[in-house]
């Protein structure tokens, strides 16, 4: 084990489309999706102890006090019981800046990023994609955030094939502040009864997709999740309104909604004027990474 402290980032997670196209026997839905990150995220600090603890700081971390079952130890213990480890020990210090339940998948980055973190101060040479393996036991999102670069999802999201965009798009993020659960979403989603989206054709998966080609496409979840949080129309109302703006989609499950701009000076812009306009609100500006 090494003695080094090691600062580890946890990007924040979009979908730049999301279609529902089935449904399992199981009650697990079905998707196609295209997995991004954003400069914008979390951050993980891991050092050597004798024992495993977790210390949570930062503008949530009052959200998260006193939760039983983190997900970033559960991914810990996770590591260590595939690795053999026996009283594994780290402190791990996680920098919360991201809103909780805000579809970001927070929650996913974090257990991700505690993974690849653990990997290298266990020294246990795990690939990337035995991380993901042991992820994916854990949550849907968590392999593509053990990646943290554009991947197409399938069938629950676990299915990835990895890809790059033909830019880096500035975007801004803006979360109205009240929490939405992705299961009752997906609950809303199949009340409403409609026919699942088609899939796409097979050599999508080999393009390297544009913000052009991915306007055209959706995210089914809309709709539910406006249902649920009818504040969320506000959002999306409030960054069409911006100049500059490409595209305004909502991230996941919500409630975050992300709009992408001409440029950054006008994301910028979009940003001042809506943490002006609306301070109860949170607003990010980042840009999303086109990938390796």
């Amino acid at each position: 084990m090494t003695a080094a402290i090691l600062v580890e980032p946890a990007p924040a997670k979009l979908n730049l489309f999301l279609h529902v196209i089935g449904r399992r026997e199981d009650g697990y839905h079905l998707l196609e999706t295209l997995f991004v990150f954003t400069e914008a995220g979390d951050e993980l600090t891991v050092s050597a102890a004798d024992s495993l603890s977790l210390a949570i700081e930062g503008p949530y971390a009052g959200v998260l006090a006193g939760e039983q079952d983190n997900l970033i130890l559960r991914a810990a213990r996770a590591l260590a019981d595939a690795a053999g480890l026996q009283n594994a020990g780290a402190r791990l210090v996680l920098q919360k800046n991201l809103p909780v339940a805000a579809g970001l998948g927070g929650g996913s980055a974090d257990a991700a990023a505690t993974l690849r973190a653990l990997n290298q101060l266990w020294r246990l040479n795990r690939s990337l994609e035995q991380l993901a393996e042991i992820g994916a036991g854990l949550g849907a999102d968590i392999p593509a955030c053990v990646y943290s670069k554009p991947m197409w999802g399938h069938g629950i999201g676990t299915e990835l094939i990895p890809t790059r965009l033909t830019e880096a798009l500035p975007v801004i993020l803006v979360n109205p502040g009240l929490p939405l659960a992705t299961p009752d979403v997906f609950r809303t989603y199949a009340e409403l009864g409609r026919e699942f989206s088609a899939e796409l054709p097979e050599q999508d998966s080999s393009l390297q997709p544009s913000l052009a080609w991915a306007a055209g496409l959706a995210n089914d979840l809309e709709t539910a999740a406006r249902l649920c949080l009818p504040l969320l129309e506000d959002v999306r109302d409030a960054l069409l309104e911006q100049e500059g703006v490409r595209l305004v989609r909502m991230a996941g499950s919500g409630p975050t909604w992300f709009a992408v701009f001409d440029n950054q000076a006008q994301a910028s812009l979009a940003a001042e004027r809506l943490r002006r306009c609306r301070p109860d609100w949170w607003v990010a500006e980042t840009t999303v990474k086109c990938g390796q």
